[in-house]
């Protein structure tokens, strides 16, 4: 992806590249969008899951960080970097 990425802000910055590089595809507006949406993303996960790995070397892994009571098994598995219990998630 980061090849994807590289590629999409080179031609963003190019003033002469078409927006509409290909009738049948996507722009690249819409394409620099979805990759900056993706790597937003990914960028929130990791630091969730080096969040989770701290808890885990703290011995605090699957202890609710707001309440101090424990994150449920489902929960965990479901969402192994959760940090707050259903009830604390609940409340926002």
């Amino acid at each position: 992806m980061s090849g994807s990425l590289a590629e999409v802000r080179l031609a963003r910055g190019d003033a002469s590249v078409d927006d509409e590089h290909d009738p049948e595809g996507p722009t690249l507006s819409s394409e620099w969008s979805r990759i900056a949406g993706v790597t937003g993303e990914l960028e929130n996960r990791s630091h969730s899951v080096d969040a989770a790995l701290g808890r885990i070397d703290a011995g605090r892994y699957g202890v609710c960080v707001r309440c101090g009571e424990p994150i449920g098994f489902e929960r965990l598995d479901a969402r192994p970097f959760a940090e707050l219990c259903i009830r604390c998630a609940r409340l926002g």
